[in-house]
């Protein structure tokens, strides 16, 4: 049974002597979980070598610390697992509107109840998660948001001056007393409440309404921002950049490795009404659009390409194939290629266009990211020389009218037949009579691959085909009766 009193609560754990601060809390827990070999952060991944480190460092130093990075860097998702360093709970005095200690109360309302009750103070305990307070900065933040305010209608009723201690309504900063205080997009807030948030770090005191309030709160605190908005919206003030402890910069995967583990990790595939299934291909073309995405020149780079471009690009890619089952009566959603371009408006609400990809459009620019990713990945997995007998077919005036509504079965129908396409399921180790879907995938890819390669054409009208070159004296004929026209 849970202690209920104070008096309890001394029979039950020894008394402490000193107060234990939240970041010695957090440092005695993180301590103890690098010494037992324990992961830090679950479910962060590809900062193990670069960020986490960092953060660790703060934590151990017992510093306040600032994550900056481009949107999308799981900066938020890092600061909201720090309570996994918390105490799974701590006792507080019942009733108390900033969870003083029942030892060390630092309200005068809980002092005033300490020494009026005692051992019959009622105490009740405050889990992990409701010690973590989280605010969005934005500009119309106001000090009571954040500090609290004097309240007139407490003043009246308890028959108090205004100034009382006893008329304060907290705001959400007293609320996070000895718990972990987050604010996310830092330099959105104004400059007035960024001064009253060092004064709180340096000297543990605030003015609410000209009237000095002394108020030592144990918070870590900590913030996220956007190097971008350093320009664009607002500014860190310099004196609480300067009592930040730590600025640790936040980055996107490395590799490709790495993004494809956070889609799959992140991404909603597994859906309960019908079977999916996603082709390693699949996942490596919608994870290579995001890092080309990033190295395009139309595409802004101070803004970035979020991680959740792959990430929503994906769900949308296996709702396409959902569909297409659903309609067809298929018991298995297997991706193709085709529903990569179906998800074109999970792409285009999270590119940052320059001018000229403004000029262009941002459906054109998905389009060509799509087009090249699938290159990048076709190229490693078919070297030119295994397609020859594929390409032959063509071109010699074979052609495949497809749709993303096209069932498996008469999708496989229509290309089954190509010279080569055995060839390219060995290649993959696929086999139709196991899985048609995945063969069928395969082979839109190679069809996709061979169209990025410009070495077949692509239309609504006539699917897939070879496009004659028109021959060098045509050519120049249509020129010489071009002149004519113009003499």
């Amino acid at each position: 049974m849970r202690p209920t009193t104070l008096g309890e609560l001394k029979k039950k754990y020894p008394v402490p002597t000193r107060f234990r601060s939240v970041k010695d809390e957090i440092r005695d827990n993180l301590t103890r979980r690098i010494r037992e070999g324990a992961e830090l952060f679950p479910g962060i991944v590809g900062f193990d070598e670069t960020v986490l480190p960092s953060i660790v460092n703060a934590l151990l130093s017992k510093h306040n610390f600032i994550l900056l990075g481009l949107r999308g860097q799981a900066k938020s998702r890092i600061l909201r697992a720090l309570v996994e360093f918390l105490d799974e709970e701590i006792p507080v005095i019942e009733g108390s509107e900033i969870n003083d200690d029942p030892f060390f109360p630092i309200s005068e309302v809980s002092k005033r109840r300490l020494a009026e009750e005692g051992d019959d103070l009622p105490i009740t305990f405050l889990r992990r998660q409701d010690r973590y307070v989280e605010k969005l900065a934005t500009p119309d933040v106001t000090i009571a948001d954040i500090i609290g305010e004097l309240d007139p209608i407490k003043a009246a009723r308890h028959g108090k001056n205004l100034s009382a201690f006893d008329n304060v309504h907290f705001g959400l900063l007293p609320r996070a007393h000895r718990g972990i205080f987050a604010i996310n997009e830092l330099p959105d807030l104004a400059p007035k409440i960024q001064v009253a948030l060092f004064n709180i770090m340096q000297e543990g005191d605030v003015q609410i309404k000209g009237f000095p309030v002394r108020l030592p709160l144990d918070v870590l605190l900590v913030f996220s921002a956007n190097p971008e908005d350093y320009t664009a919206r607002g500014k860190i003030i310099t004196p609480l950049k300067d009592r930040i402890g730590d600025e640790i910069r936040t980055h996107y995967p490395l590799n490709i490795k790495e993004g494809l583990q956070i889609t799959a990790q992140e991404a909603w595939t597994h859906r309960s009404q019908i079977e999916s299934e996603i082709p390693s291909f699949i996942r490596e073309v919608v994870e290579m659009i995001a890092f080309l995405g990033r190295e395009d020149k139309r595409v802004d780079r101070r803004s970035g390409v979020s991680q959740r471009l792959p990430i929503t690009c994906m769900e949308t890619c296996v709702s396409n194939a959902e569909r297409r089952a659903l309609k067809n009566d298929e018991d298995i959603a297997v991706v193709r290629v085709s529903d990569i371009f179906a998800s074109i408006p999970a792409i285009t609400g999270k590119l940052e266009l320059e001018y000229e990809g403004e000029l262009k459009g941002a459906e054109i620019i998905a389009n060509e990211l799509i087009q090249g990713a699938i290159l990048r990945v076709f190229e490693k997995y078919f070297p030119e020389p295994i397609l020859e007998q594929f390409i032959q077919w063509f071109n010699l005036g074979g052609q495949v009218k497809v749709s993303d509504d096209t069932p498996a079965e008469a999708y496989y129908h229509k290309v089954k037949d190509i010279q080569g396409v055995d060839v390219i399921l060995k290649k993959l180790s696929i086999s139709p009579e196991e899985n048609l879907g995945l063969a069928v995938s395969a082979i839109e890819f190679v069809l996709e691959g061979l169209h990025a390669q410009r070495k077949l054409s692509r239309s609504k009208q006539q699917g897939y085909y070879r496009e004659e070159p028109q021959l060098e004296s045509d050519l120049y004929e249509r020129m010489e009766r071009g002149r004519g026209s113009f003499n």
